[in-house]
């Protein structure tokens, strides 16, 4: 019965929370729609989640790889399935250069069975946008919730934005703090979305720095001697293995696990372990360990403010027919 009244709580909470985020949205205006392919495409969103779904239980590591997509997509030139594109002769160096990210031949299956029920309607964007919120659904436990639509993709990539937008791991946090600000996202949106953290894998290379030459003070050292036995110090010849990004528990669920393991010095980045450097952001941390249920209405409600970046709407940008090819 306890656990019962907990996911209902969670269920409720979750969309109240993102109701509330979506009237905000409206109210400024917002280009998007929830049910925007309710006429041109009624089983769009369907036939997203259908596939999504099935992709992340067949390898259950896909969705953190999807969910990194959609930050890396928002983060770079606005929601426009930039990062998608492949290079050509004429524009060698795309975003998908600068940074090792998985997922796109997953991407392309999707579009390829959105393509299949309504050729030339749903945009890449969308479909990037959809699946990290179904992502949310399938490997985080989360009650369904809207994620307006609308998007266009856009046509232009290049490999600088990428170096230029993307947090690094090693930021402090006023750094990270004002990364996020210009995106139109608060420090509350930074603590929220920090806990995609909370799954996924990691290169050595992006924390070596805390463990190498001397670990930091701030690190479990039991942690730290585990990541020690995998990582090699910078400049030998072990290569640079990934990690999973929770080896506290279930490194495939997206959760608020995240905010327990920085509690206790066990999260990988710098940019992790700055959250603890001030008081506001320190008991955000503390709130979001021990609420699962506050903590998933913030998380949906943040990831929908993260998919309206710079987005292109109307007859702006264009819908590809190959999320990795500009259409002609």
């Amino acid at each position: 019965m306890a656990m019962a009244t907990s996911v209902s709580k969670a269920m409720l909470l979750t969309a109240f929370v993102v109701a509330a985020a979506l009237s905000t949205v409206s109210r400024a205006q917002s280009p998007l729609q929830v049910n925007f392919y309710s006429s041109s495409c009624p089983q769009a969103e369907a036939t997203v989640r259908n596939v999504t779904e099935g992709i992340i239980i067949k390898d259950r590591t896909m969705g953190a790889a999807f969910m990194r997509l959609f930050f890396h997509d928002c983060f770079v030139r606005g929601c426009d399935a930039s990062i998608l594109l492949d290079p050509t002769s004429s524009n060698p160096q795309v975003e998908k250069k600068a940074i090792a990210l998985r997922g796109y031949d997953a991407v392309n299956k999707i579009k390829t069975a959105v393509e299949a029920v309504c050729p030339g309607v749903v945009s890449c964007a969308d479909i990037l946008a959809f699946a990290a919120r179904d992502t949310a659904i399938v490997s985080g436990g989360f009650t369904s919730f809207d994620m307006p639509s609308g998007r266009r993709d856009g046509t232009v990539s290049n490999f600088f934005d990428v170096l230029q937008n993307i947090p690094s791991p090693i930021l402090k946090l006023p750094d990270l703090i004002n990364n996020f600000a210009a995106k139109g996202l608060n420090v509350d949106d930074l603590v929220t979305l920090s806990a995609a953290h909370s799954f996924g894998q990691a290169h050595c290379s992006f924390f070596n720095g805390r463990l190498y030459p001397n670990v930091d003070p701030t690190m479990d050292a039991t942690f730290a001697d585990g990541l020690r036995m995998v990582c090699p110090p910078p400049g030998s010849s072990g290569g640079d293995p990934v990690v999973n990004n929770n080896r506290v528990t279930d490194p495939n669920v997206l959760s608020n696990q995240y905010y327990g393991n920085m509690g206790v010095g066990k999260v990988l980045f710098v940019s992790d372990q700055q959250l603890m450097t001030s008081n506001y952001t320190a008991a955000k941390v503390a709130n979001n360990s021990v609420d699962a249920a506050t903590w998933m209405g913030q998380f949906a409600a943040a990831l929908v403010k993260m998919g309206s970046i710079q987005v292109l709407t109307g007859t702006a940008g264009q819908v590809r027919k190959y999320c990795n090819v500009v259409k002609s």
